[in-house]
């Protein structure tokens, strides 16, 4: 358990968001794994990132095209396409929650071309310090049907990959932006 200060003054816990916004109902069938990032970005930016259901593509590396139908809110649905290298060519998702307040944003896979079925997943954003400056802590956690033939710790490791990718790319765009912003030191603020 790794004890984080949360911006505001209160020691928080991993465990503790984890328990509190990554509750995922999971079935005998199913695999569930949650994963932490530590990003060198404040948490406005990340959260940008991370909150465009519209344009994944910003930092995740294995999407080369989405398009929305309807308005962005609660209940839209986006057509991802996939980059070759995966086995799947496109994904169909809606955006299941968006609470800009809370930084909680959760989508779930209903089609595509893949064997991601059932698959739903949450991510969070906090607020921490790294280095004396703003930081984000950021966690996303998933649940997925284990496909046939597969067993529940290829299918979470296989995910797992997947959402490293993803958070690494994250943080590489966020800490980018972030030395373009010339962030100041916690200290002097």
């Amino acid at each position: 358990m790794i004890a984080k200060m949360n911006g505001y003054g209160c020691i928080k816990t991993e465990d503790e968001y984890i328990r509190r916004h990554h509750r995922h109902e999971i079935k005998d069938n199913q695999c569930s794994s949650s994963l932490v990032k530590h990003i060198k970005a404040p948490v406005r930016l990340v959260w940008s990132l991370v909150r465009s259901f519209d344009q994944p593509q910003k930092y995740k590396p294995f999407v080369s095209r989405c398009i929305v139908q309807g308005d962005l809110e609660i209940g839209s649905v986006r057509e991802v396409n996939v980059k070759s290298g995966l086995p799947a060519t496109t994904s169909t998702e809606r955006l299941e929650l968006l609470d800009d307040e809370e930084h909680i944003f959760g989508m779930r896979i209903v089609g595509g071309d893949h064997r991601l079925k059932n698959y739903s997943s949450i991510v969070t954003v906090h607020p921490e310090i790294i280095d004396g400056r703003p930081g984000t802590l950021v966690i996303e956690s998933f649940v997925v049907d284990v496909p046939d033939g597969n067993t529940k710790d290829e299918t979470c490791y296989f995910v797992e990959a997947l959402i490293k990718c993803n958070l690494k790319s994250l943080a590489d765009v966020s800490e980018r932006s972030a030395i373009q912003d010339r962030t100041e030191p916690i200290d002097r603020i």
